[in-house]
């Protein structure tokens, strides 16, 4: 009886994997997690307790076992330990980026304010931008929406209001100046805030983004995971080393996820 259970639940969960490999293909998508669901493939025998406990608690559920193998597959395609480590270098990259433009941009500043006083006051003049307007409508050359909606009155609220009314260019860039040293960092999705939420990279970073994807997909959050949904660790932990194909040396068992959990739980990252 034990056997049978174990085998139709094998069977219904390696049908939905495959069912999913074949549309991927057949639209020429996803390619990363099919990689991933290749692997499960492969390790049939490594997952028979974990398929037995998915569906034992999906299978009544209809698409809830589907919409879980969903989420293994992408959370394991585009938030494995690499990926994870590429969005970190990413932010950081940002973060550097909006430093260099606060620098520059600040230096421009300076300089526009410069050539502005000895516009004033040396003489000599170049037939350069003055005006925040000239600079709009130059940019938006190419622009059909704005010649054809925007230009127009655009000219006309200039021709209302003199120069004393605008910023002047060097305000400009010195507004983007302090935008940019001001600006604060924020994850634009709940699986990229809970992957990079602790302070040094780890395998546990995974975990933390397959969490969220599980409760983004709750009932609580009109999902089609059930409300009281939570899998053992050591079903969890079977389930990443085959997704994630750990070699020997990096295997997860349940004794790390109960860890993992005691962390999380206690809020520590």
């Amino acid at each position: 009886m034990i056997l049978l259970q174990q085998e139709n639940a094998r069977h219904a969960c390696e049908n939905f994997l495959s069912e999913g490999k074949r549309y991927n293909i057949e639209h020429n998508i996803l390619p990363s997690e099919n990689a991933i669901a290749d692997r499960l493939l492969t390790r049939s025998i490594e997952l028979r307790d974990a398929y037995e406990e998915l569906h034992s608690k999906l299978h009544a559920r209809p698409p809830s076992l589907q919409v879980f193998l969903g989420l293994l597959l992408s959370t394991a395609a585009f938030w494995n330990p690499e990926k994870i480590q590429e969005a970190r270098a990413v932010r950081s990259e940002l973060a550097n980026v909006n430093q260099q433009i606060a620098r520059k941009a600040a230096e421009l500043a300076k300089l526009l304010e410069q050539r502005s006083n000895l516009h004033n006051t040396s003489g000599f003049s170049t037939d350069t931008h003055f005006h925040v307007c000239d600079v709009i409508v130059d940019a938006c050359q190419n622009n059909y929406l704005f010649q054809s909606y925007v230009h127009e009155k655009l000219d006309e609220l200039r021709g209302q209001f003199d120069l004393k009314y605008w910023p002047l260019l060097s305000d400009c860039l010195q507004e983007l100046a302090s935008d940019a040293e001001k600006a604060t960092m924020a994850a634009t999705d709940p699986l990229t805030a809970a992957a990079t939420a602790s302070a040094r990279s780890s395998l546990a970073d995974f975990f933390e983004a397959l969490f969220a994807a599980i409760e983004e997909n709750s009932a609580e959050n009109y999902g089609q995971l059930p409300r009281s949904f939570k899998l053992t660790d050591r079903t969890l932990a079977s389930l990443a080393n085959c997704a994630l194909d750990l070699g020997p040396d990096d295997l997860i068992d349940d004794a790390y996820m109960k860890r993992l959990r005691q962390r999380e739980r206690s809020g520590t990252k």
